[in-house]
C-alpha cells in the first residue's frame, strides 16, 4: 500500500535538496491515501462525525532527495488500542534506500472535540485498525 510522491521543484531549497518540512507534508499525503486504501477515507470519517488531530510527529532524516525523484512511502499501524493511533512511515527513493522514517500519533474526537470510544461507537473502524497493527 505504498504511496508515491514525486519531489517538486518548489519543495527543494538553495542546496537543491528537499527542504526538511516537506517530509511531514508527505506523511500527511500518505496517511490520507492509506486511509482511502483501507476503506476509511477522510470524507467517510468526517461524515461519521470523526476527526483525528495529529498529537505528535517525529522524523528521522537519513538521505537527501532531489527534484523529480520518486519517493515511495509505506504507512504502517504501529500501535492502536482504541485511544491513540500510532502510524509509522518509511520513505524510500527509487533505489530502495531509506531517505526518511517517521511516526505520527493521533486521537479520535467527535465534532465537539470530545474523545470517542472507538470500540463501542465505531467497532468496524476499530477492528480494521486493530487488524492492521504491525508486529515488531
Amino acid at each position: 500500500m505504498d504511496y508515491i510522491h514525486t519531489v517538486q521543484y518548489y519543495e527543494t531549497d538553495k542546496m537543491g535538496i528537499t527542504h526538511h518540512s516537506n517530509y511531514i507534508r508527505w506523511m500527511e499525503e500518505a496517511r490520507v491515501d492509506f486511509l482511502s486504501q483501507i476503506g476509511w477515507d477522510f470524507a467517510k470519517l468526517e461524515a461519521m462525525g470523526i476527526v483525528s488531530p495529529v498529537l505528535s510527529v517525529s522524523c528521522d532524516y537519513k538521505f537527501p532527495t532531489k527534484f523529480s525523484e520518486k519517493v515511495s512511502i509505506c504507512v504502517t499501524v504501529k500501535e492502536f488500542k482504541g485511544v491513540k493511533l500510532f502510524l509509522g512511515y518509511e520513505m524510500k527513493n527509487e533505489e530502495g534506500r531509506t531517505v526518511c522514517s517517521g511516526t505520527t500519533s493521533h486521537a479520535f474526537l467527535n465534532t465537539e472535540g470530545k474523545p470517542i470510544r472507538m470500540k463501542q461507537e465505531f467497532p468496524e473502524f476499530y477492528e480494521t485498525l486493530c487488524n492492521l497493527v504491525k508486529e515488531i
